[in-house]
């Protein structure tokens, strides 16, 4: 993934090189500073001792096997070597909280030796925790098939021709600054896994309209088509429909290809999960979205995950998702919650736009995570469902809020 952008090389953690041996073949862990690497499974190979501490080193790793060693013996060194680096990333998102796996676990190559907190490893947990890294887990094999389809050089070429970003940002306060009340990013959602069908009748750039005529400050399009039947042909329709909104990207990235190709599709802002992703790749991520003009909606579920993402330099935008990952229940009690103390005073003093997220239904809702600190609001389902979303709009806020 070398050379996506032209942007400056993230922070390098020196360590020596690591040996490790298999049978009679020794293998040895070259670094080189070729650069960031989405891909977790040729990322972040442990230094000795697999030391958390190396957990920000953005060096890439390369394997040596003695030329003595036969064919076999070279195969099976660099199966395992894989295994390892696979493992340890696993360790490294464990230590910052981060509770997705980004792949299904494997099993130990046979006959493995190596170090012993790897062999220790739990694998039996071989199917998804929960919705969202079921979701994580479908998105690295899509991504990895689009990929074939739409390779990231076509996609960059394309980007020289896409229209250009609105500020998202920027109309969030401007809309907050005009009615005194939480900017509206309104989403069109066909589906949820948890709630099944929300519209029937769903015609994406119609709900657009109505939202934009409702006085959302910006819209978010949800673009996963098996789990909410989304689709980025609906972003495309809703952006070439002359919807003045800014357009939020509504998904689960696991690789920087996924944001060149919103950014093709039409999008000003695309989605970052923290639960998804470690502070590195966020910050690489970030980098890439400033280089394409795209404004960067992170989203947190906890007090951990917001503790991370207010040591990320560059964030303006963080998103507060009161539902569960492990039960998908909803409590607008976890904005107020994330909200004071310490990170309250972070977010208040580098002027950071808070977006509340699930779970708001009425004007009392709305006005409770206002209160907490709230700068915008990202409501779907409560305005989705109504036969006029217009109107639906000015029932969750209490009044209308058009620009009429």
């Amino acid at each position: 993934m070398e050379g996506l952008v032209p942007v400056q090389r993230l922070p390098v953690r020196v360590a020596s090189p690591s040996l490790y041996r298999c049978g009679n073949v020794s293998v040895s862990i070259k670094r080189s500073l070729s650069g960031f690497a989405m891909d977790r499974r040729i990322r972040f190979t442990a230094p000795s001792q697999f030391s958390i501490r190396a957990q920000q080193s953005d060096l890439k790793e390369s394997l040596v096997v003695s030329s003595s060693s036969s064919v076999e013996d070279k195969g099976n060194a660099l199966r395992i070597k894989e295994w390892e680096v696979e493992m340890y990333q696993d360790e490294v998102a464990i230590s910052q909280g981060i509770r997705i796996r980004r792949k299904p676990p494997t099993k130990a190559p046979l006959g493995y030796t190596g170090p012993f907190e790897l062999r220790l490893h739990n694998n039996d947990a071989d199917s998804p925790r929960n919705i969202l890294e079921e979701i994580t887990w479908y998105k690295d094999v899509e991504v990895s098939r689009m990929k074939e389809l739409n390779p990231l050089d076509a996609l960059k070429k394309a980007v020289e021709n896409a229209p250009p970003t609105r500020d998202f940002v920027g109309a969030l306060r401007m809309a907050q600054e005009r009615t005194g009340l939480p900017g509206l990013i309104a989403e069109v959602k066909k589906a949820s896994p948890s709630r099944g069908v929300l519209k029937e009748n769903f015609d994406p750039v119609e709900i657009a309209q109505a939202y934009e005529k409702g006085g959302a400050a910006c819209l978010s399009v949800l673009t996963d088509q098996k789990y909410f039947q989304g689709g980025f042909e609906n972003l495309e329709a809703i952006r070439n429909a002359g919807v003045k909104c800014p357009l939020l990207c509504k998904e689960f990235v696991v690789d920087p290809w996924q944001i060149y190709y919103a950014r093709t599709k039409g999008a000003d802002a695309v989605l970052l999960i923290a639960a998804v992703l470690t502070d590195l790749e966020i910050t690489y991520l970030l980098k890439i979205c400033k280089n394409l003009g795209l404004a960067a909606l992170v989203e947190v579920h906890d007090e951990r995950e917001m503790g991370r993402v207010l040591g990320i330099e560059g964030i303006e935008l963080v998103g507060i998702n009161n539902r569960s990952l492990e039960t998908f229940k909803v409590d607008i009690s976890n904005t107020k919650n994330l909200l004071e103390g310490e990170h309250g005073r972070q977010i208040r003093e580098k002027d950071m736009i808070v977006v509340g997220e699930s779970g708001l239904f009425t004007p009392d809702d709305i006005a409770y995570v206002q209160a907490a600190g709230v700068k915008a609001v990202l409501v779907g389902e409560s305005i989705v469902k109504q036969s006029d979303p217009e109107k639906g709009i000015a029932g969750l806020f209490g009044r209308n809020i058009s620009h009429s």
